[in-house]
């Protein structure tokens, strides 16, 4: 008896020390895809990647870089897997963006639009960024997430951020007699702020720079 007891207080022990995780996935879902390629086609992507129309990748408002997805078309339940390098839609009433290739796959070129359904299938953590630091950077800081030669680059990754984030702004600078548009996030006083800013974006899959704060924008 005195060991039933105390084989059964050490399990109650076991039990109460113990913490069982569980990963939750997003549910499947259905949404509207469109797709994108010869307009983007070699240009950087929103995770910074060259965009390739031809490769298996997808644009998505919230899921972060890396997301692998299994994309069906409702219509004839053609199947592709893809992974999300980008951000967008940037119309209305749709909410994903397939590479060409993508929507090739799922016969969806024709239509240009189609209902889809949408399986998480895990994530590439590769597209996990570190955080950078310019030395000698003072405060007040900014998180700078890119820099171009051409504006419209530039452009479309401030487009891509505004969907989630606020005061995002695009600097102009001059160096070595070419001219470069940054774009950056925001007006931190403290270091250890625009860190754990920082750290959100690289996590999602951006390339982060902590630098000072340019008046001049």
């Amino acid at each position: 008896m005195g060991f039933r007891v105390l084989f059964c207080f050490s399990l109650v022990l076991l039990a109460s020390c113990t913490t069982v995780r569980y990963e939750s996935y997003p549910k499947a879902t259905h949404a509207v895809a469109s797709w994108y390629g010869p307009d983007f086609h070699g240009r950087p992507t929103s995770s910074g990647e060259i965009f390739n129309m031809y490769a298996l990748t997808c644009a998505h408002r919230d899921y972060p870089f890396g997301t692998k997805l299994t994309v069906t078309n409702v219509s004839n339940n053609k199947s592709v897997n893809c992974i999300v390098n980008d951000r967008g839609p940037f119309v209305s009433e749709r909410d994903l963006d397939l590479s060409y290739g993508a929507a090739k796959e799922i016969g969806l070129i024709g239509p240009g639009t189609g209902k889809v359904r949408i399986e998480y299938a895990g994530r590439d953590t590769q597209y996990v960024r570190e955080v950078k630091y310019i030395q000698g950077s003072k405060g007040p800081f900014a998180l700078q997430v890119g820099s171009f030669k051409e504006l419209s680059n530039a452009a479309r990754l401030k487009m891509a951020l505004e969907l989630k984030y606020s005061k995002v702004y695009i600097t102009e600078a001059e160096i070595d007699g070419s001219r470069y548009y940054r774009v950056r996030i925001g007006k931190f006083p403290a270091k250890d702020e625009a860190s754990r800013f920082a750290k959100t974006l690289a996590n999602e899959g951006y390339s982060v720079l902590i630098t000072s704060y340019d008046e001049m924008i």
